[in-house]
C-alpha cells in the first residue's frame, strides 16, 4: 500500500471514529458547545473539532516530510556525487573488466549449453 493511500485511510478511519465515539462522548458527558451565543448540533461539534485536528495533522506532516524530505535528497545528492566520482577515476579498470566479463560470459555459457546437451 503506498504512503498516501495509507494516509487518505487514516484520515478517513480518524473522521468515522471521531464522529462516532465524539458524538456519544457528548452526550454520554452532556456536553454542550456555544458558538456566538448560538448551540451548536453535538455532530457538528465533533465534525468542526475533527477536520481542525485534521488539518493540524496534515500541516504538521507537511513540515516534517519537507525537513526529512530534503535532508533524503541531500544525503541522496552527496552519494551520487561520490559514485560519479568513483567512476570518473576508475572508468578504465570499470571498462576493462566489463570487456572481460563480457568476453568470458560466452564461453562459460558455450561450454555451459554444450554440457547440457551431452
Amino acid at each position: 500500500m503506498t504512503f498516501f493511500k495509507s494516509l487518505l485511510l487514516a484520515i478517513f478511519a480518524t473522521l468515522f471514529l471521531t464522529y462516532v465515539l465524539g458524538t456519544s462522548f457528548l452526550e454520554f458527558l452532556d456536553i454542550d458547545v456555544y458558538m456566538d451565543g448560538q448551540l451548536i448540533e453535538p455532530l457538528k461539534a465533533v465534525g468542526v473539532s475533527a477536520v481542525a485536528t485534521v488539518i493540524l495533522v496534515l500541516i504538521a506532516l507537511a513540515i516534517v516530510l519537507s525537513v526529512f524530505g530534503s535532508l533524503i535528497f541531500i544525503a541522496l545528492l552527496i552519494a551520487g556525487s561520490i559514485v560519479m566520482v568513483a567512476i570518473g577515476i576508475f572508468w578504465p579498470v570499470l571498462l576493462i573488466a566489463l570487456i572481460i566479463w563480457l568476453v568470458t560470459r560466452n564461453k562459460s555459457e558455450i561450454q555451459y549449453n554444450r554440457a547440457r546437451q551431452h
